[in-house]
């Protein structure tokens, strides 16, 4: 009995000594001042929480080289050959182009964990791709367009050391310049006539993807301004057809170019009495001499039929062709002729039908090009070739008001 009362004394002994304890904590924890404040150890810093997936996968990317097909490209990034022409068939029933590929367009194929194809993506053009994934054992194909934002800007510049020069001044691309050229090839020599201090101007179509530029539509109205002539070509469409006319109305696309060659320098001229590099004495040189490198492409003037194709003893390998009208013309000193190209074959305007070279009684690499009319060899810088289709007397006030505005337009923003 008196072991049980003492242990009860005890355990309230105890008892007490807890809560006096709790009672001098908390007083010195919740009164500030009574005691120092307790000291918190920081919590070390998380690590930066990387998402992982679960099953990785891997994406290759192939660019499309200027010949390649649809087919090849997709080969090149992984999959089998009978596969990859199943796939360009899909792409193909669903719009895509497989006849001309664009140089640079994109295959992006996706491979999962085990090696296998979980999507292969066409990016066709910025405006055009195509995504295809296994589905039940086939491929289904999806198909995304974007519409391009058109937009019409004014190019302008001057002539200072190349035409190429000064279109690249003005943050714009050769391929301009080559439109450029094209248009005024009939009327005007860029190869012999361009001068330092020529000018040009126009307004051309450019399509965007968001603020990126990715390509130029039409030109819908150029000037150039050399030796105080002023060409002019103004776009207009008819019958579905879009082409360049002068002000006149006379289309800007003749039957003969200019030019044989779309850029280099002109070495000699046409001239009755030159003396001969290699014969010697003075002779004539009824030709216009091209200076430009060995396999230069060279192109037909006009629509013709091949007369000769061959080696023509000093002349060298030549290739002669016979057009309407009475003309005939002579591309000599060729490093090589268009396979294919014979005698009896029809060619057409800027057609190719050899490279620049130095064969036959040549010095260094030159095209010798000769215009001949009714048998009599004539200056082809000087001839008068056969104008243009001009624009119906039905469609000719359209168009004189077309013509009208768009240079107006072009002579309030890029005056001369």
């Amino acid at each position: 009995m008196k072991s049980m009362q003492g242990r009860m004394v005890a355990a309230t002994a105890l008892l007490a000594a807890s809560l006096t304890g709790l009672a001098v904590s908390t007083h010195r924890y919740v009164w500030p001042g009574a005691a120092p404040a307790p000291r918190w150890i920081p919590a070390p810093p998380l690590a930066a929480m990387v998402p992982r997936p679960a099953f990785p996968t891997e994406t290759r990317e192939i660019a499309v080289k200027p010949g390649d097909t649809l087919p090849r490209v997709i080969t090149r990034g992984g999959l089998e050959p009978r596969m990859a022409n199943d796939l360009a068939t899909q792409f193909g029933r669903n719009g895509a182009d497989l006849r001309k590929l664009r140089p640079g367009a994109t295959v992006r194929i996706v491979w999962n964990f085990r090696k296998e194809p979980i999507e292969v993506r066409y990016e066709a053009s910025p405006w055009l791709s195509f995504a295809a994934r296994p589905m039940n054992g086939a491929w289904r194909v999806g198909r995304a367009e974007t519409v391009p934002d058109l937009r019409v800007e004014t190019v302008s510049g001057v002539v200072q050391r190349s035409l190429f020069d000064a279109v690249e001044r003005t943050g714009e691309s050769a391929r301009l310049v080559l439109e450029l050229v094209d248009m005024f090839s009939s009327d005007f020599d860029f190869t012999a006539d361009t001068r330092a201090g020529d000018r040009f101007r126009l307004l051309v179509e450019k399509r965007y993807a968001g603020d990126a530029f990715v390509d130029y539509g039409r030109i819908l109205v150029a000037q150039y301004a050399s030796g105080g002539r002023i060409l002019t070509g103004v776009g207009f469409e008819r019958a579905s057809r879009y082409g360049h006319y002068d002000t006149s109305g006379q289309s800007l696309r003749k039957s003969f170019l200019r030019s044989p060659l779309e850029f280099t320098r002109i070495t000699s001229g046409f001239t009755y009495a030159r003396p001969h590099p290699i014969l010697g004495g003075v002779r004539p040189h009824l030709a216009i001499d091209y200076g430009a490198p060995v396999g230069t492409p060279v192109r037909a003037v006009a629509d013709g039929v091949v007369v000769h194709a061959g080696w023509n003893g000093g002349n060298g390998i030549q290739v002669h062709l016979r057009h309407r009208s009475g003309y005939e013309t002579q591309y000599n000193h060729l490093s090589r002729i268009t396979p294919g190209l014979h005698a009896g074959m029809r060619v057409r305007q800027k057609q190719i039908i050899g490279a620049v070279g130095a064969t036959g009684l040549a010095t260094g690499p030159h095209l010798d090009y000769r215009v001949a009319r009714n048998g009599t060899f004539v200056n082809p810088l000087g001839e008068k070739f056969i104008p243009g289709e001009p624009i119906p007397a039905g469609e000719r006030a359209e168009f004189n008001g077309q013509a009208h505005d768009l240079i107006a337009r072009l002579e309030t923003q890029a005056p001369f």
